[in-house]
């Protein structure tokens, strides 16, 4: 082959990874998409074997067998405890001399900085659940064990799914307010009932799976002015904006004219209220945050990092971004 494989960069979410095999020079070389990430559920070397199907994909497709190293950013390793770990399974596999394992939300955040920027900012992902990262250029960061309830967390599109159930539900029976949501999930699914929904879900009959289609409905719902959904929108840009001003908070930058990056499903989304309301209350509280939504897969960003780890040169990041750019414009052409 003639080209060196620089990098091997693995973005891995909840419902899929994307691999991608990179030269020094920034040219993609090969790439391939797997399954989701979920260590807690399945064992960190099952979810690693996951990880293993598309890699060596994406090697093959690149006709290289193995890279200098990995740059591998991974929901779900939300503890830094959880990152060594996943660091020393992915070293065993031998497909680098070197690895390094972040959370995916700093793929998010470096996929948002330009070029020329220093590693400085903050990112809020928002996607099946949700987490913040910051960093500075001294290598200091913020973040947040992300773990759900047990750690102060709210939202996501999870959540949001659950919200929506938990209100229509109420609606329904008469211990809660009536909203929209209640015919807008039926109508969904085709049942009479809330009743006949939760029984479908508790007995299995809709896959559990399935719950991630309430959330795009729970913001119809809200474009229509329901004033529930429209409440639960809104809570979720305050829950951004809380998460996003504590890391800025934290790193000494709430003053600063510094990226906010937002990424994942549900902020990529640009929903009108939620980006709106989130750009709106940072305007008041971080007056020189910059919001950023990143529209490129998040594998740009452990590409980009693993870049970084290796030295290369602007040009190197420069032609890898433009490779997201341009399939970014081609998906939405098509």
């Amino acid at each position: 082959m003639g080209v060196n494989a620089a990098v091997l960069a693995i973005d891995a979410g909840n419902s899929k990874t994307d691999v991608a095999v990179v030269a020094g020079d920034g040219t993609v070389l090969g790439a391939a998409r797997g399954g989701g990430f979920q260590p807690s559920r399945a064992g960190v070397e099952a979810a690693v074997d996951v990880l293993a199907e598309a890699a060596e994909q994406a090697l093959k497709s690149a006709g290289v067998t193995t890279s200098t190293h990995v740059s591998a950013c991974l929901a779900n390793a939300d503890l830094p405890v959880e990152e060594k770990q996943l660091e020393e399974a992915i070293r065993h596999r031998g497909w680098a001399r070197s690895v390094d394992v972040r959370n995916d939300t700093f793929a998010v955040l470096r996929a948002g900085l330009l070029e020329d920027a220093e590693p400085r900012g903050v990112a809020v992902v928002c996607g099946a659940g949700i987490n913040c990262a910051g960093m500075l250029p001294d290598g200091r960061t913020a973040r947040f064990p992300a773990i759900g309830r047990i750690s102060g967390d709210w939202g996501g599109g999870r959540g949001l799914a659950e919200e929506a159930m938990w209100h229509a539900a109420r609606a329904e029976d008469g211990r809660g307010e009536a909203t929209a949501l209640v015919s807008a999930l039926l109508g969904h699914f085709g049942l009479p009932s809330m009743y006949a929904l939760i029984e479908a879900l508790h007995l299995g009959h809709i896959a559990a799976e399935r719950q991630h289609e309430l959330t795009p409905i729970l913001f119809a719902t809200a474009a229509h002015g329901d004033t529930v959904a429209r409440s639960l929108v809104d809570r979720m840009a305050d829950e951004v904006v809380a998460m996003s001003t504590v890391a800025l908070s934290r790193l000494g930058l709430l003053a600063e004219e510094v990226p906010v990056v937002l990424g994942g499903s549900v902020l990529a989304a640009r929903h009108p209220q939620l980006d709106s309301r989130i750009r709106t209350l940072l305007g008041q509280r971080a007056p020189q945050a910059a919001v950023r939504v990143v529209a490129e897969r998040p594998v740009l960003g452990s590409v980009l990092l693993g870049l970084d780890a290796l030295g290369a040169e602007p040009q190197a990041h420069a032609r890898a971004r433009a490779h997201y750019e341009t399939s970014v414009r081609h998906l939405v052409r098509s």
